[in-house]
């Protein structure tokens, strides 16, 4: 796809994300990490990784894609919101890149390799941010037969969100709020945009699980959460898993308690009020196994982002024979 459009006097519009950043020569855009060089669209980030791991895939979180792999995970500095909560801050919000840290395309498929990783994982930081080399790594990957996932906070241009059905398996998708003022006074982003982001992965083809990070008296008042997940089961699909995360004191909200075990299973029950098939429970000391819809019998069984027992057959309950929605293989 093409990165950026040229407008008069030099400028050009930067095409990753929904800020379409105008920029004047030598400017970056609000990402900090994508530069108008020449009348070019210049990813600094690109092939200069800032963290770099083998994860489960549960930890993105993905529960319903292909249970217990490893998946080469990286991303790179810089991210087109301000999320005062942030866990991963210290990337995130920098634009500082180690340019001795170098790892190209070709060097991160064939580490992912040697890892035996059938996954990679582009997370840590906003990926569309750093789209142009994790597309470059993505298509490598898939020429090797592995599969692709974005941790994304949803924020995509309608450019890359045509161009992701095209590489991407999986996204794990944030929906922060539902109040579109916060979204655009806090984080720097948009509920609308998230919104259409969300719409667009599943209508690709592109496998979806959503996940809020609850924070008590910014995003659990009990009409927000109604709306949330009426909004992910008619809209998205009640097959969609909804990961309701606990916040921890972070970044520059450190003045807030962690959020309570109850305030999660308040929303929990909203989620299966709504017809919701799986929903799960994250940053908290309780177990996240899968149930089968149709008879209750449980198919997954978890510990932490462990899996213990996977009873799935080719994808379908074993004691019903419904399938259970997901990437099995």
């Amino acid at each position: 796809m093409r990165y950026f459009k040229k407008e008069e006097n030099g400028r050009i519009v930067c095409l990753l994300c929904r800020h379409y950043c105008r920029l004047k020569e030598g400017q970056t855009g609000l990402c900090g990490v994508n530069k108008n060089d020449g009348g070019a669209l210049e990813n600094l980030v690109y092939g200069h990784p800032s963290a770099l791991n083998v994860d489960p895939v549960e930890k993105k979180p993905l529960y319903h894609f292909l249970p217990g792999s490893a998946t080469l995970s990286f991303g790179t500095v810089g991210c087109n919101f301000q999320c005062p909560f942030c866990q991963n801050w210290q990337i995130s919000q920098t634009a500082r890149v180690d340019e001795e840290v170098r790892v190209l395309p070709r060097q991160m498929v064939s580490l992912a390799l040697a890892h035996r990783c059938g996954v990679l994982a582009y997370t840590y930081n906003e990926p569309t941010v750093f789209y142009p080399y994790a597309r470059d790594v993505g298509y490598l990957a898939k020429e090797k037969g592995l599969k692709n996932i974005f941790v994304t906070n949803g924020f995509e241009s309608v450019e890359v969100l045509e161009d992701m059905g095209g590489w991407v398996d999986g996204a794990n998708v944030d929906l922060k709020s539902w109040d579109e003022g916060y979204y655009k006074r806090r984080l720097k982003g948009g509920l609308e945009a998230v919104k259409e982001s969300l719409r667009r992965m599943v209508a690709a083809g592109i496998w979806v699980e959503v996940t809020t990070l609850l924070i008590e008296g910014v995003n659990d008042d009990e009409k927000s959460l109604e709306e949330m997940a009426d909004f992910i089961a008619g809209e998205l699909g009640r097959h969609v898993p909804w990961h309701l995360s606990a916040f921890h004191p972070d970044y520059k909200m450190t003045d807030r308690p962690a959020t309570a075990l109850a305030t999660l299973q308040k929303a929990e029950e909203i989620a299966k009020k709504a017809g919701l098939y799986y929903v799960y429970l994250g940053n908290v000391p309780v177990s996240a196994h899968t149930d089968c819809p149709g008879c209750g019998k449980r198919v997954i069984e978890r510990r932490g982002f462990r899996v213990e027992t996977n009873r799935l057959a080719d994808g379908c309950c074993p004691h019903c024979g419904r399938k259970i929605e997901g990437v099995w293989s």
